[in-house]
């Protein structure tokens, strides 16, 4: 998996100038829940699109070349995967995770890693593709046909929320995006179900422990 990103940087990146309508309405859905003056970090940082936007000086790389595009672009890269963080415990206020999940090898590790280093009432912010969603059953049909998407492993909802509980994580709000009956002018909504794009705040509770 990370090799096909790694040889493919490139065209990972130009992805978000081709397609700015779509990238700006996930940010949006981010943004709304990113909170001000905190230290933040993104677990797969990519090439930085997400990180800079909103805002983030840190994040978590394992491909070389997408950590360099990041690096580029102002990110503090440090190599690594998201199942082993190379962080203290209790070190961040909120750490992201944009379409990563479904590149994971193990979520529910990336999620307990998550836990691990965030302070306590911290919050992990998840933007995923929803497999229940008319966009997520497209992209499922065609990943096979997809230099990146090939080998992804989509999650409900219901899915995420799960292995976020046995990670210890709690109150969960969530949006949305990339409605199906927008095509343009795509607008962020409450919730979840009908938005191809969705993200989850999770929050960890002072004194939780992961199962």
């Amino acid at each position: 998996m990370k090799s096909s990103f790694n040889e493919n940087a490139a065209d990972y990146d130009i992805w978000f100038d081709s397609n700015s309508d779509l990238y700006q309405a996930e940010l949006q859905a981010l943004r709304l829940f990113i909170p001000g003056n905190k230290n933040g970090i993104e677990i797969g940082v990519g090439t930085g699109r997400f990180a800079v936007p909103l805002g983030i000086p840190i994040g978590v790389e394992p491909a070389p070349q997408m950590a360099e595009l990041a690096r580029q672009r102002g990110i503090v890269v440090v190599e690594g995967i998201a199942e082993v963080l190379p962080f203290a415990d209790s070190s961040f206020d909120f750490a992201v995770m944009v379409t990563v999940v479904c590149f994971l090898d193990d979520v529910l590790q990336a999620f307990r890693e998550a836990f691990r280093i965030l302070k306590p009432s911290g919050l992990l912010i998840v933007g995923f593709i929803d497999r229940e969603s008319e966009l997520g059953r497209k992209y499922n049909q065609k990943k096979a046909h997809s230099m990146f998407y090939r080998d992804a492993t989509f999650y409900s909802v219901n899915e995420l929320e799960a292995l976020l509980v046995k990670a210890g994580f709690s109150a969960f709000s969530y949006r949305q995006t990339l409605l199906p009956e927008e095509s343009s002018l795509l607008t962020v909504k409450d919730g979840y179900g009908s938005g191809g794009f969705v993200v989850v705040c999770a929050h960890k509770k002072e004194g939780a422990e992961h199962i």
